[in-house]
């Protein structure tokens, strides 16, 4: 059993990136093949053969080493830097959930990642109270010792940023790190570079999209002890980021609203589902101290897997494959039940999950499922 903390060399890091920028390879995939191969370069070699096994024609063909490091040179002469899963500076709550990034780019003071966090998120279309309060409660969490992380949006998010910029905070991007948004807030970006941090998962270059917003708001939650909502539709992405922070294990708390103002239906359903109804700093302050937060819980270990055989006859393991697409399906399940079901060997089931995922045969869902790709 080996910690997966460690000082990454850079050739590690650069495998790692490659790796997780590989087709099919996502955060549960990438963490699986460290687990079996523990070094990035091997678990590339690794590819070709696994996806083959799991029925794909076509192998995977990791991005080009060139390009990647020229986007790393990129990087440096922006002053960022590249933060990689399993190197000592990658943040500690971040790397303990399960769809932890594999990589963040970073722009200002990384310190801050190994601070105590805490997240803020709300409206784009707040109103002139909310962000009025927004920018208090940063102010006041951030002279607590909290960092206020939040996504950098118009509205609440804008106000949040602007009331912690002195105390410290961090803005999560949906795009690339040079890439802000909305074109409104390149002021307040520049601002953040200088006195706080800007992180982002995605590559140089990206302009955001819609489906890239809900994968920031798990990075929002994931660094985060918990996360207070602020004015917030049913439908808003803000409720998306309290969804994953209850699935995280994190403390949701939300301010209420006035049940006919449309902004605070979301906030309003978060309390009757049991997040904490929350009027001032102390009633986030009196739940941290009560729960022993902020989580400062430790990266997850890497449990080291013999690697499955490379290039033998896979007659013997033919059985084994059999009994576990026989109880897949288009509808989700649990790998715990796979393995109850199907009587295979954890480790086994693990493999071949892989080799189906990399072909492109299985999609993973939350709270640990696969399904076969409808």
């Amino acid at each position: 059993m080996t910690s997966i903390t460690t000082s990454l060399s850079e050739q590690e890091k650069l495998n790692r990136l490659r790796l997780s920028r590989t087709e099919r390879v996502g955060p549960v995939t990438f963490r699986d093949l460290l687990n079996i191969y523990a070094d990035a370069e091997t678990a590339l070699e690794a590819l070709p053969g696994l996806s083959r096994r799991g029925g794909r024609k076509k192998p995977l063909v990791p991005p080009p080493r060139e390009a990647l490091q020229q986007e790393l040179d990129r990087l440096a002469e922006l002053g960022g830097e590249l933060i990689v899963i399993g190197d000592e500076k990658y943040p500690k709550p971040l790397a303990a959930i399960d769809s932890a990034p594999p990589i963040l780019m970073t722009l200002g003071w990384t310190e801050l990642l190994h601070s105590r966090c805490f997240g803020i998120v709300g409206a784009r279309n707040a109103s002139a109270a909310g962000m009025k309060l927004a920018g208090e409660f940063a102010r006041g969490l951030g002279a607590q010792d909290l960092t206020i992380v939040s996504g950098m949006a118009r509205g609440i998010d804008t106000a949040v940023h602007r009331g912690a910029l002195e105390t410290g905070t961090i803005a999560v991007l949906a795009g690339g790190i040079d890439e802000p948004y909305p074109s409104e807030n390149i002021p307040l970006y520049e601002e953040i570079v200088e006195k706080g941090l800007v992180v982002s998962e995605m590559p140089l270059g990206i302009q955001p999209q819609a489906r890239h917003f809900p994968r920031r708001n798990r990075i929002i939650s994931g660094l985060s002890c918990g996360v207070l909502v602020m004015e917030a539709t049913l439908r808003s992405g803000s409720l998306i980021t309290a969804r994953q922070a209850a699935e995280q294990g994190r403390e949701v708390f939300a301010v209420p609203g006035h049940p006919l103002d449309p902004r605070a239906r979301g906030p309003n359903s978060l309390i009757r589902d049991g997040a904490q109804l929350t009027e001032s700093i102390d009633d986030v302050l009196d739940i941290l101290i009560q729960q022993n937060l902020p989580l400062r819980s430790s990266q997850r270990e890497i449990h080291l897997q013999p690697p499955p055989p490379a290039d033998l006859p896979h007659a013997s393991f033919d059985s084994t494959r059999l009994a576990i697409r026989e109880k897949l399906s288009h509808t989700a399940v649990p790998i715990d039940d796979l393995i109850r079901l199907s009587g295979v060997d954890a480790a086994d089931v693990q493999t071949v999950l892989l080799e189906l995922e990399l072909a492109g045969e299985i999609v993973r869902h939350p709270g640990n499922r696969v399904a076969f790709v409808k």
